[in-house]
């Protein structure tokens, strides 16, 4: 007798773990239903990368989850740069792929956000591809307007919002072994040079709350992030007030240095009329903010400077650069250049030339200018400088600024910096690259370190794009 009730407990004990499995199964199946898939493409700034984060915020809260694979989504949607017009060029490419994964799928979603969004938003919608577009202030209402177009009709907002900051919005890191992390503490422009599109598709300046910026990193900081970069079009120029403070941008980064002092702190991007003398003492003060400043410049001319609208002349920046160099020795210098802009002749030129020999820049970024529909320049100045002026003159800014960051990398052979390793090199698994403080590239052996780590290297030898080194000890 005894022997049947075991043998029957038995049975009811393996029926009842098979049911649980298929109850299991049944509740995952259900669950991919509820949960629709969304793949986020993104495009242009380290703001657009940051604003992906914050769209997977919103869209995770609202049950959906994200896919690293395209051809997995549910929705698409494809986060836009509007700055050059070859960043556009790339988006109509893409759509004409993602139109061809449409008729497989019938009822994939695709939307578009960001700034080419917000420029030509009507046109986007006219393509076959495309479901809905968002401008920058326009991601919390995503969830709604994918809703809306449940009813087969395209849909936008457009709307610029001076008071949206995505304030209270957690951001979703789209790879969560990052180690690096942004934290956007502006949003939209007042500057209005007459080159760029910014203002136009990102609205008015507006700060968001140094407790929220806090939070974000200290957000950051539980999760073991090694390092943050505080992210604005016109990063230092943030000013927030309430009853119990006023805070600048030099007071807000000694707030984050103290807030996180085992994290490394970096901000971009920089507009040289608003570096003041008090952001230089408070960088110098704190062994954590990193000693590198990304300060564009556009052009070594007064006078075109004058036409671009920038608000401060080649001498202002130099006694910026000069600033900077007095109190920081060691601090990296980086910018943006660009040439042809209306009438720049061969004279403004060369003072472009002789200020990045003078500054002495370890990386830049350069570009000829390209004209974008609905600037001030666009409307008013002549794109009168011939395409191949425009090319000629670019090889030989980049010809110079190859020269001069060998000449300053050759300079670190022999120093031992601290490197935050970011991963494997691309070139060998066996070695390892990281960053400096001053935001330099080195690729050293990786012995025992890994991601992560902090680490001091001597530099060996060095390229014009990078430092290559040995592991003197880990930190």
């Amino acid at each position: 007798m005894l022997k049947k009730v075991s043998a029957f407990c038995s049975r009811l004990f393996l029926f009842n773990n098979l049911l649980a499995s298929i109850c299991l199964l049944f509740l995952q199946a259900l669950l991919n239903l509820m949960n629709k898939k969304i793949y986020i493409e993104t495009y242009g700034c380290q703001m657009n990368a940051a604003d992906s984060e914050t769209v997977a915020g919103i869209m995770i809260a609202k049950n959906y989850f994200g896919v690293n694979k395209i051809n997995d989504a549910d929705l698409i949607i494809i986060n836009t740069c509007s700055v050059r017009d070859n960043a556009e060029q790339k988006i109509w490419n893409r759509l004409d792929h993602i139109k061809a994964l449409k008729k497989k799928n019938k009822n994939l979603k695709v939307g578009i956000i960001g700034c080419m969004a917000q420029r030509i938003g009507e046109k986007l919608l006219e393509h076959d591809a495309v479901d809905f577009v968002a401008g920058p202030d326009a991601y919390r209402s995503l969830p709604e307007l994918i809703d809306d177009n449940n009813d087969c009709l395209k849909q936008k907002n457009l709307i610029l919002d001076i008071n949206e900051t995505y304030s209270g919005v957690e951001q979703i890191k789209q790879n969560q072994d990052e180690i690096s992390g942004f934290v956007p503490i502006t949003r939209g422009c007042n500057n209005f040079c007459s080159y760029c599109i910014v203002p136009y598709t990102r609205g008015r300046e507006r700060s968001s709350s140094y407790i929220d910026i806090i939070n974000e990193v200290k957000n950051l900081e539980s999760k073991n992030f090694k390092e943050v970069t505080l992210l604005g079009q016109n990063v230092n120029s943030y000013y927030f007030e309430d009853e119990n403070h006023k805070v600048n941008f030099p007071k807000l980064m000694e707030m984050v240095a103290k807030a996180a002092p085992n994290m490394r702190i970096r901000f971009t991007t920089s507009h040289p009329k608003d570096l003041s003398d008090d952001l230089i003492e408070v960088m110098a003060k704190y062994k954590n903010i990193c000693k590198h400043i990304h300060l564009p410049v556009q052009s070594g001319s007064s006078k075109i400077l004058e036409r671009m609208n920038r608000k401060y002349t080649r001498e202002w920046y130099l006694n910026r650069i000069e600033a900077i160099k007095s109190k920081m020795p060691d601090c990296g210098l980086s910018s943006d250049i660009f040439c042809g802009f209306s009438s720049e002749s061969e004279e403004d030129f060369q003072e472009t030339l002789s200020l990045m020999q003078i500054v002495g820049y370890d990386l830049a970024f350069m570009f000829k200018y390209s004209e974008r529909p609905g600037t001030f320049a666009a409307n008013h100045l002549d794109d009168n400088i011939p395409e191949e002026v425009k090319k000629e003159r670019l090889a030989r800014m980049i010809k110079l600024q190859n020269e001069i960051s060998l000449k300053k990398n050759k300079a670190d052979i022999g120093k031992t910096f601290e490197v935050l390793v970011e991963g494997k090199s691309k070139r060998s698994e066996k070695m390892l690259f990281g960053r400096t403080e001053q935001n330099k590239v080195v690729v050293f052996n990786a012995g025992s370190a890994k991601r992560g780590d902090y680490v001091n290297v001597k530099i060996l030898s060095a390229s014009s794009a990078t430092l290559k080194g040995e592991i003197v000890n880990k930190i």
